[in-house]
């Protein structure tokens, strides 16, 4: 085995490290330190979700949160520098500080030494939400095109409100006024604070993902412009903007206008306006299905009636009074019709035998025998040609003599 001495020397780079050649973590520790160490002084920007000062110290120390995503810096800062401020730093307040980042080796964990810190104005905090609404139209996030109906009967309303809030009253009581047996899948959250974008998102996805809920509302009272800062936070618009299931944004007062009423698919001036527009009102629907049974009763009742008077007119025409009456017209018709046909086709037979009689004539008045009748005689050789020149006869030759009524056979006596 090779002594401490005869090992190789450890690798500069972390590039160059290997299975057989590893960082130690004390080496790992410097090495990152070395690198925060050249970062310069820089300014960050987070929201205070923790403040730990304690009596006589003269440094604090704050937990930083990024507001869009559940990321966390520690921070220590001199006493001074906070008493410095011009009004007491609280849990929840937006702040930049001036800070230089520092990684301490032995916990291996890296922090903040805050030089400066300064809380973020309303009206820069106004600003940054009008920069954001911008941004976000200019993609389309809020564009009517994309936003989806509400049911006209949810199975299950999704409510997400703070713990034991007013705005959870209001939206559940005034829908069970219009609709008795609506069910509720009630998500109680933080809705102010450094927690706030986190607990509602969550609960948000949680209510999208349940598929008897057809419609979430997002409630919450009325308050101060840092009260309902998370309700335009970026991760919690994007997050409405992708749900699934319609939602209907219900903060504050009608003069409030957090992100999240532009992004919702509907918006509620007031969480008790909420509850009046999830559910339908069952009055009102009885009274429209009153009222339509009615409109249905009298259309039917006045169709009814029509056809009553239709079939009271058919009824007295003279034929529908006397049905053989038609009868008998189509029967004297179809007689005359008869004896017309009997007629032509009696007169067609008689001009018909007249032209047969004249025919008859004239074929009898045309034909040879009439001719032998007359004394005429046809003279024909032994062969049954017609004799027609003298020539053509010879003494003693037998000929055939055919008259109108019989024939006979005669000798040639001599040729003059």
């Amino acid at each position: 085995m090779s002594s401490p001495a005869q090992r190789a020397p450890l690798p500069d780079r972390a590039a160059d490290t290997s299975p057989e050649q590893p960082w130690p973590v004390r080496l790992l520790s410097m090495k990152i330190a070395e690198y925060v160490e050249k970062m310069s002084v820089l300014w960050v920007e987070g929201q205070v979700v923790q403040l730990t000062r304690r009596p006589g110290a003269r440094t604090a120390y704050l937990t930083l949160r990024d507001p869009d995503v559940d990321m966390s810096l520690s921070v220590a800062i001199q006493v001074n520098a906070l008493d410095a401020m011009p009004t007491p730093l609280s849990q929840g307040a937006r702040v930049v500080l001036q800070a230089k980042p520092v990684f301490w080796t032995q916990r291996g964990s890296l922090m903040l030494d805050a030089r400066q810190i300064r809380p973020v104005g309303v009206g820069e905090l106004l600003a940054r939400v009008e920069h954001l609404k911008q941004l976000l139209a200019s993609e389309g996030v809020f564009d009517p095109d994309r936003k989806k109906p509400l049911p006209f009967l949810p199975r299950t309303v999704g409510l997400v409100c703070g713990r034991a809030s007013a705005a959870e009253k209001d939206v559940v009581e005034n829908a069970r006024r219009r609709w008795p047996s609506v069910r509720f899948a009630i998500r109680e959250v933080a809705v102010q604070g450094p927690t706030a974008v986190q607990e509602v998102t969550a609960a948000l996805a949680e209510l999208d993902a349940d598929p008897e809920v057809d419609v979430v509302v997002i409630a919450r009272g009325g308050g101060s412009v840092e009260d309902l800062l998370p309700f335009s936070n970026e991760a919690l618009v994007r997050a409405v903007a992708a749900a699934r299931t319609p939602v209907v944004s219900a903060i504050g007062h009608d003069v409030d206008t957090p992100l999240l009423d532009h992004v919702a698919d509907w918006r509620a001036s007031t969480p008790t306006d909420a509850g009046k527009r999830v559910v339908p009102d069952a009055h009102a629907e009885r009274e429209g299905v009153r009222q339509a049974a009615e409109r249905a009763r009298g259309a039917l009742r006045r169709r009814v009636e029509a056809e009553r008077r239709h079939l009271v007119a058919v009824r007295s025409r003279p034929v529908m009074a006397d049905p053989s009456a038609m009868l008998e017209v189509r029967r004297r018709e179809l007689d005359a019709l008869r004896d017309r046909a009997r007629r032509r086709v009696l007169a067609a037979v008689h001009r018909a035998s007249d032209q047969v009689g004249h025919l008859r004539a004239q074929v009898r008045a045309l034909s040879p025998q009439s001719t032998l009748e007359r004394g005429y005689a046809v003279v024909q050789h032994s062969d049954g040609r017609v004799v027609l020149d003298q020539a053509e006869l010879e003494v003693d030759e037998l000929l055939r003599v055919r008259v109108a009524r019989g024939d006979f056979g005669v000798r040639v006596a001599g040729l003059s």
